[in-house]
């Protein structure tokens, strides 16, 4: 898992983010790619409880999360999120496709979902210009 970020599309340069995921192989590469691409990681989480408490503590703009953490699932953390005042974006990563939770991604209030595989700071950059402007947690939050 080499990857390295291409400089011409640097948008994301300073974005905050904490990375929720029970391996720790895993975080640590994901922190080298994204630091090295110019993001700021804030933070790593291990378990979902964890998540919730990083993200409470450290306010990152951006958040991914495993889907499947030890204590409780990516979708509930995000869910959790979701009711506090400020929340992060929620990207959702896992080993599986994304057809695996298609049913739950559509109903949840997570920015967007990307396979571990898939994961460079120009995926990120894009699910977050994507939603440029707008907060899509909010937008089916009744009243909100």
């Amino acid at each position: 898992m080499t990857r390295r970020a291409e400089p011409a599309i640097m948008a994301w340069v300073g974005t905050s983010v904490l990375i929720a995921d029970d391996h720790e192989g895993f975080r640590s590469w994901a922190r080298v790619l994204l630091e090295q691409a110019g993001y700021t990681v804030v933070g790593e989480a291990a378990d979902g409880a964890s998540a919730v408490s990083a993200a409470r503590r450290l306010r990152p703009e951006v958040m991914l999360l495993d889907v499947q953490l030890p204590d409780t699932d990516g979708f509930e953390v995000a869910r959790r999120l979701s009711e506090e005042r400020w929340s992060p974006a929620v990207v959702l990563i896992s080993t599986r496709d994304a057809s695996d939770y298609a049913e739950r991604l559509e109903r949840s209030r997570v920015l967007g979902f990307l396979t571990k595989e898939e994961l460079t700071p120009e995926a990120l950059s894009r699910l977050v210009r994507a939603h440029d402007g707008r907060d899509p947690r909010n937008e089916r939050r009744p009243g909100g």
